[in-house]
């Protein structure tokens, strides 16, 4: 099956699509765009968090079928250009406290913290906790990542 849709502001497709194949696979394999991460497959990591229609989703369990007509921004649809000046606040925090160390995790927590921000600009850090939960990371012990999110909020 062919599967048309907007990503990051750009309309593609995917021809050859077979039914059970992931948004995460079509995106990785099919588009380029290595950004979202593939973890767990399972929806258990958070490292291929992307937005679907404005909404953080694990791409690894939407079926691309179901991406069809829609819109997708992956973590390198967040920055407006190339360039660090280009990035977009959450990055650039991230950047700045050192939140990335492997970066395997690092693109699905920085959609996840770009869909907090864009809810809440000023964020506690319960709701901060709150909004991380679904999103593991095997190296920073979250400090640096909290430290990210405080700076992006402030930004």
């Amino acid at each position: 099956m062919r599967v048309s849709f907007e990503v990051n502001g750009e309309a593609r497709e995917a021809d050859d699509v077979w039914p059970g194949e992931s948004l995460l696979f079509v995106l990785r394999e099919r588009l380029g765009l290595p950004g979202a991460k593939n973890a767990c497959e399972q929806g258990e990591c958070g490292s291929c968090t992307v937005y679907l229609d404005g909404l953080p989703v694990c791409a690894c369990l939407v079926a691309a079928g179901q991406a069809h007509g829609r819109t997708v921004t992956t973590v390198e649809g967040l920055a407006p250009g190339t360039g660090e000046e280009q990035l977009d606040r959450v990055q650039r925090a991230f950047l700045a406290t050192g939140a990335v160390q492997c970066g395997f995790c690092t693109p699905g927590l920085i959609v996840a913290v770009h869909d907090l921000l864009a809810r809440d600009p000023a964020p506690s850090d319960p709701d901060i906790r709150e909004a991380l939960a679904g999103n593991l990371c095997r190296c920073t012990g979250y400090e640096k990542i909290m430290e990210a999110v405080r700076l992006a909020a402030t930004s």
